[in-house]
């Protein structure tokens, strides 16, 4: 009688770990550390990085809105470019406490641009504004090449409208 109370007892303690899920966190595909210019697809030079950061760092000192540029050679698993900066905007508030006013995102591999910007400044620089920027002043220098002067020309129309 002792040894089926102490199998009974055994099977209904151990029950629910045999049939329990196990969680797993959602895997963390950003980096750890970010700073004004993020070249994670490696299509700046050194100098190039080096000079735009000092040109956005200078925004931020002069407007106090932060830009931070990052290209990305994928955007895995998200299936589109605004879901990655949306995800990445989260995550640099949430976990680096990075707060960036715009975050602009290119992939030179996936041909995409996209820039986020914080709801408060949409009075400064609207939607339409944004696409304008993208459209005249990024995309022509992209489909030469120059990435450099895309995004650096693309950065100093931005700053132009917070001013």
């Amino acid at each position: 009688m002792k040894k089926i109370f102490f199998i009974i007892a055994l099977s209904v303690l151990f029950s629910n770990s045999f049939f329990a899920q196990t969680k797993t966190e959602p895997q963390n595909i950003f980096g750890k550390k970010y700073d004004y210019v993020n070249d994670f697809e490696k299509i700046l030079t050194p100098k190039q990085v080096q000079t735009l950061s000092a040109t956005l760092k200078s925004c931020e000192t002069k407007t106090g809105h932060k830009i931070v540029i990052v290209t990305t050679p994928s955007i895995s698993p998200y299936t589109d470019l605004s879901d990655y900066s949306l995800e990445l905007d989260k995550y640099l508030n949430t976990s680096l406490k990075i707060d960036a006013s715009i975050i602009l995102v290119i992939s030179k591999q996936l041909r995409q641009i996209q820039i986020r910007g914080l709801d408060k400044l949409r009075n400064k620089l609207s939607d339409k504004e944004v696409e304008s920027i993208i459209s005249t002043f990024v995309i022509p220098e992209l489909k030469k090449g120059d990435y450099y002067k895309g995004l650096q020309d693309g950065a100093a129309q931005i700053i132009k409208k917070l001013e």
